[in-house]
């Protein structure tokens, strides 16, 4: 692994790579950071041993760029860039709902774009980053994409078309589960229990029910109905998350992430 890859704009997310990648096989040395405040890039420095450079040295050095930035810093950052990214870079983009046309046309003519949206995940190395090729980006750009990513985590490819609905299901997917998480400890509260002990059986409840659709190869359908007695404890709960709507209630907040990861894509940050 010789190659230079720089990392933009490093917060937690792109911390997580590093580490991974490090773990992996990158040699410290090899990788290069950028962050807004120098303080935290020398924070960088004396956690992994990586190298601090501004954002036009990046761009003039590493083989791969990393554009770990928010979508709103995006414009800035390619700006930034432009002057100083010969075409034959590969830039790999971690922000919602930036399609790889958007860089494509601030950066050199041919620049091969991959866009990636990963999910926080990350931090425990079980991340979900789905992958696609933007105009010129080639087999071995996706792969070499796949094999950062995979630092922390499993990779999906998949067509740009699909990236919003991927940002809506998984990109924002652990919030849905933390929420959930949260209203079911409030509700074993509801029940008496204390709260370290409701939040202990939740997790470890998700924790196995995870495990079991990663491993099975069930449908999540069949595996419900293995917990659904007749007239017992589940099928009551779970007609009253029926009757509340709440296969309803995600479906439309699914559709409205989606919906806000378009906007993004189209400029609109307000």
């Amino acid at each position: 692994m010789t190659q230079k890859v720089a990392v933009l704009g490093t917060g937690k997310i792109g911390e997580a790579l590093l580490s991974g990648m490090i773990r992996a096989g990158w040699a410290p040395g090899d990788l290069l950071v950028t962050a807004r405040r120098p303080e935290r890039a020398e924070e960088l420095r004396a956690r992994y041993g990586v190298t601090p450079v501004t954002n036009p040295e990046a761009a003039k050095t590493a083989d791969t760029l990393i554009l770990t930035v928010k979508p709103q810093d995006m414009t800035t950052l390619l700006d930034e860039l432009a002057p100083h990214t010969p075409a034959d870079r590969l830039v790999i983009s971690g922000a919602a709902g930036i399609t790889t046309s958007f860089i494509e046309e601030r950066l050199a003519q041919g620049t091969p774009v991959v866009r990636v949206m990963t999910n926080t995940p990350a931090l425990v190395d079980e991340a979900m980053s789905v992958i696609s090729a933007g105009s010129h980006a080639s087999g071995a750009d996706l792969a070499h994409a796949e094999e950062i990513f995979g630092a922390v985590g499993k990779t999906l490819r998949v067509p740009e078309t699909q990236q919003d609905a991927c940002t809506a299901l998984s990109g924002s997917g652990p919030a849905y589960f933390f929420y959930l998480v949260e209203a079911m400890t409030d509700a074993g509260i509801l029940l008496g229990l204390p709260r370290d002990k409701a939040h202990d059986l939740i997790v470890q409840s998700a924790i196995g029910a995870a495990t079991m659709l990663r491993d099975s190869g069930e449908h999540p359908v069949k595996l419900r109905e293995n917990v659904t007695s007749p007239a017992g404890t589940t099928i009551n709960a779970i007609r009253e998350l029926e009757n509340h709507g709440v296969r309803a209630a995600l479906i439309a907040a699914l559709e409205a992430a989606r919906d806000r990861s378009r906007q993004l894509a189209s400029g609109n940050n307000s």
